[in-house]
């Protein structure tokens, strides 16, 4: 098995003398899609930032690409790990193409000019997210959907093995969720680490080769998504009757049993090649 380009064991997050994360464990390997899953507030999004080293530890380890986070300086941590947010900041003015180009700048030195090469890697960014097409478009015309991807074209251009994205659909209709998850799952089958913090269940199970479950700041489990969300986790965790299904082709269920005397309601998401 492939060493972890992402390992992180036990972290512990304190925000305004509050603890967030007591107990997490995250591992995600080249070519492997991890989604990290949880109810509202269970410390996801602190676990994702944490990894990232956007976020301060206050106990237990992160090691990204085999090195200890803390002694990774920054211009090396955005070559090896580039993280998509959940709320980007939308600058006044700027073109999708110089936006993208931004994802060039761990490999300048200072004062350096971007070379053909940079602008080479920008555009092939673009061009595997989707965004190519509008790439003289400023950012402010984007829909929700459009500007996601933008985001995961910034992080492409890094060239970082790992790519991180905290709920990157949390904002998007149906259609740009599913373009969202084909496009990270297809980015997974090219060879990098994609770590996927989603709240939809049958996303997850439908796209992640592996998912991790944070309840109350703490990984209860991870495995294979068939594996770990059974109907009784979903029980214990998220207090809910429900039960995932999937078929086998691509199509994954998520069955809810809402209130004594209702008709179940049912869910679902296709992901397709």
């Amino acid at each position: 098995m492939a060493e972890p380009l992402l390992e992180v064991r036990d972290a512990r997050v304190t925000i305004a003398g509050r603890p967030i994360l007591h107990g997490a464990d995250l591992t995600a390997r080249a070519g492997e899609l991890v989604a990290v899953v949880g109810p509202n507030g269970a410390g996801k999004s602190t676990l994702a930032r944490a990894a990232a080293g956007l976020q301060r530890l206050a106990g237990g380890s992160v090691r990204v690409g085999g090195e200890d986070l803390g002694r990774i300086r920054a211009r090396r941590l955005a070559r090896l790990r580039a993280f998509v947010p959940q709320r980007p900041r939308v600058p006044e003015g700027i073109l999708v193409r110089d936006a993208v180009l931004i994802g060039r700048s761990p490999h300048l030195r200072p004062l350096e000019r971007l070379s053909r090469g940079d602008r080479a890697a920008a555009e092939r960014a673009m061009e595997r997210a989707g965004v190519l097409e509008f790439a003289e478009r400023r950012l402010t015309t984007l829909s929700g959907g459009e500007l996601q991807r933008v985001q995961v074209a910034v992080g492409l251009a890094q060239d970082a093995p790992l790519l991180m994205a905290d709920e990157p659909t949390s904002a998007l209709d149906l259609g740009a969720t599913a373009a969202m998850a084909q496009l990270l799952r297809g980015l997974a089958d090219d060879g990098l680490a994609v770590v996927l913090v989603v709240h939809d269940l049958a996303l997850a199970a439908a796209v992640a080769d592996s998912a991790v479950v944070i309840s109350r700041g703490r990984s209860v489990a991870c495995g294979p998504p068939g594996d770990v969300l059974h109907r009784e986790r979903l029980r214990e965790v998220w207090h809910v009757g429900a039960e995932l299904e999937a078929d086998g082709t691509g199509r994954t269920a998520l069955h809810v049993e809402w209130l004594a005397g209702v008709q179940p309601s049912e869910a679902s998401i296709v992901i397709r090649p």
